[in-house]
């Protein structure tokens, strides 16, 4: 009997799979340390709209450019691992973001390499995070010659074989595959349509050996200054037109002169952009602004600029946003808490859309996300809504009814913040509960 029912869930977790491919992400990283205008947060208390959590960062060694460390700043070790596990009980996952500006990480020999490989993998294992996030910047990475799908440079060959490495072994350990994000600047990526030398394309060749693996590519269109689009014109960060044509070459690819870059599924591309003004050197753009150019960028929106998309009907399975940083969207030094957040929710979650959408469909659930109820609602396709159960992220049933006529309210305010998939018949939504006190406007 007990072999049934894990078959049972099984099934009903591969078909909730299938059902939900590529979920929308809200992407934030979170400062290991105290600032000031940023202040430090603690991780449990990050916004419960952002799925996926950046640690950043585990740096190299003080004297070293390779022998990664990792080490809380305003808390134990144990009390970290205690709210990683808080954060990942709701679903959500938690990454460690290797580098990032003040650190850069260059691999230049095999010994490093590995050294590198051993220390990241035990960071990953004492801390139990979910994945990597490869945030080399600055003199991290640099091209002298070779192509795309054959580099000559040693820190960009030992950087793919280390993070293969490193991919092997979670799997072997955990029995999983380890999530994999990137978070290079535009000169790294796009700016290889200029020119592919030195920082110009540095990162596309990393790209292309991992693309298999990748997850999130989540380019900093941020401290970026002007970068040349598709269609060859000049557009400016900040700007709506920015945002839809470096979004696009990610996806379209563009050529090079060390070779073409063929590009990556829209559900593997995130917006990167500031949380609000100071948080970074330049390229924040206000709600109204980032709207225009993601609704465009969907297929759900007018062309907000000059730049006009190559594929027609736009790119509705785009994977979602990331910030910098969670910290700074949650203060009001420069916006209303969590403007990022609330942004991402109305641009990918919000309840007219999802009522749009699903018109025609069998089950309609609104809001979503929700705080302390939902309302469900059969559509044309269904008539009755039978056979309803809600499953939290672990496949557990945490609510069944079996026929309750064509709407029905449930109180949420007993469950805990994270996903929720509800089944009626053979439709299946997945809805987020927020955490309690969290605005949803």
């Amino acid at each position: 009997m007990k072999n049934n029912l894990i078959l049972i869930l099984l099934i009903l977790l591969g078909s909730l799979s299938r059902a939900f491919p590529q979920s929308p992400a809200l992407v934030g990283y979170w400062h290991n340390w105290q600032d000031a205008n940023a202040p430090y947060i603690p991780l449990d208390q990050v916004d419960s709209r952002y799925t996926i959590i950046n640690i950043a960062f585990a740096v190299p060694q003080s004297g070293t450019d390779y022998k990664l460390e990792f080490i809380p700043d305003q808390l134990t070790p144990a009390a970290l691992i205690s709210q990683i596990q808080t954060v990942q009980a709701q679903g959500r996952k938690v990454i460690i973001s290797v580098g990032g500006a003040n650190a850069p990480v260059i691999l230049h020999t095999a010994a490093e390499r590995d050294t590198f490989e051993i220390r990241l993998l035990s960071i990953l294992n004492y801390y139990g995070f979910d994945g990597i996030d490869i945030d080399f910047e600055g003199a991290s990475l640099s091209v002298s010659g070779g192509t795309l799908y054959t580099p000559v440079d040693q820190p960009i060959i030992n950087l793919i074989t280390a993070i293969k490495l490193v991919m092997q072994n979670y799997q072997i350990i955990h029995h999983k595959k380890l999530y994999l994000s990137m978070a290079p600047e535009t000169a790294f990526v796009q700016g290889g349509k200029s020119a592919y030398s030195g920082i110009w394309g540095a990162y596309l060749p990393v790209i292309q050996a991992l693309r298999d693996s990748l997850d999130i590519l989540h380019v900093q269109l941020y401290n970026s200054g002007s970068m040349i689009g598709p269609d060859g014109n000049t557009y400016s960060q900040g700007t709506a037109d920015f945002i839809v044509a470096m979004t696009e070459m990610l996806i379209q690819g563009f050529g090079t002169s060390g070779g073409t870059f063929f590009g990556l599924p829209a559900n593997k591309i995130a917006i990167g952009l500031p949380a609000c003004s100071n948080a970074a050197g330049g390229g924040y753009a206000d709600t109204s602004v980032v709207g225009s150019a993601v609704r465009y960028l969907r297929g759900v929106g007018p062309k907000p600029g000059i730049y006009s998309i190559i594929h027609a009907g736009g790119y509705p399975d785009l994977r979602g946003m990331m910030t910098w940083s969670v910290n700074w969207d949650a203060t009001s030094n420069c916006s209303s808490p969590w403007e990022f957040a609330s942004s991402y929710q109305s641009l990918f979650m919000n309840t007219t859309s999802i009522e749009e959408h699903q018109k025609n469909e069998g089950v309609s659930v609104y809001p979503n996300p929700c705080t302390d109820r939902i309302i469900i609602r059969a559509g044309r396709s269904c008539g009755l809504l039978e056979n309803l159960a809600i499953y939290n992220i672990r496949g557990v049933c945490v609510f069944r009814e079996e026929s309750i006529g064509s709407e029905m309210q449930i109180d949420f305010s007993k469950f805990s913040a994270g996903f929720y998939y509800i089944r009626a018949g053979t439709e299946c939504v997945r809805i987020v509960k927020a955490q309690s006190g969290v605005r949803l406007d």
